[in-house]
């Protein structure tokens, strides 16, 4: 196992400095990287954690207080984990562990009620295993259509859950709608692709920023970043 110090939490006196995880190996997507670095420093003093491996390696925890969470999840005094990445070489090495437990433990620290995180039924690459987060104790506290989950450990018996509006999975647009934001450094790419191939084309297509706190927990679906709609369903 690891020492607590070959990690690097962000602050906004090293950010500029430090890399971020997800988009290390992707020059396409460094578009990204001045975005999610400039969202992410208006984030920390709401006690957003960016927590990384020391070294240049996709192994990394984001969270942050649910209520500040730019999530469709809702809750009292709970952690909300965005991200729990260990890619490549630096799996089954015990990182996502000691990651996931200083989450946990910080948690437990600042009197939290409890930690969740979404996640599914069946393993999707973009979001953390549910296998794994049962290991710590998690459970299924919510659902979406049978297929998203919102997983809690929670401390106290209370649990949160999806927001009204994120299981509607519907808009009243019928135009290939994409409503996306900024935390994630993929997304200015994705959307440049996206509207070059519609232009091409001659497709329609409705760009909407999530672009506060407020939209994020109001999204008629379970994501915030990068959420497709067509034909009025998601």
């Amino acid at each position: 196992m690891q020492q607590t110090d070959t990690y690097i939490t962000l602050t906004i006196e090293n950010m500029e400095t430090e890399h971020l995880c997800c988009a290390i190996a992707d020059k396409k997507h460094q578009c990204g990287v001045a975005d999610k670095k400039a969202w992410l420093k208006d984030r920390i003093t709401e006690g957003h954690i960016f927590r990384k491996l020391s070294a240049q390696a996709k192994v990394f925890i984001e969270y942050a207080p649910l209520e500040k969470a730019w999530t469709p999840v809702v809750g009292d005094n709970y952690i909300f984990i965005y991200c729990l990445w260990v890619s490549g070489r630096f799996k089954n090495s015990g990182y996502g562990k000691e990651l996931l437990n200083h989450c946990i433990n910080d948690a437990r620290k600042q009197k939290k009620s409890g930690v969740c995180i979404i996640s599914s039924k069946k393993k999707k690459p973009f979001l953390s295993d549910k296998k794994f987060m049962h290991s710590f104790g998690f459970e299924v506290v919510d659902t979406i259509k049978s297929e998203y989950e919102l997983l809690a450990l929670s401390f106290d018996d209370t649990k949160p859950k999806f927001s009204k509006s994120a299981k509607t999975l519907t808009i009243d647009k019928t135009e290939l709608t994409i409503y996306y934001g900024l935390q994630c450094p993929y997304i200015p790419n994705c959307i440049e692709q996206v509207y070059n191939y519609c232009e091409d084309h001659n497709i329609p297509l409705n760009l909407i920023e999530v672009d506060s706190l407020e939209q994020a927990k109001k999204i008629p679906c379970v994501f915030n970043n990068w959420a497709v709609f067509y034909e009025g369903k998601f």
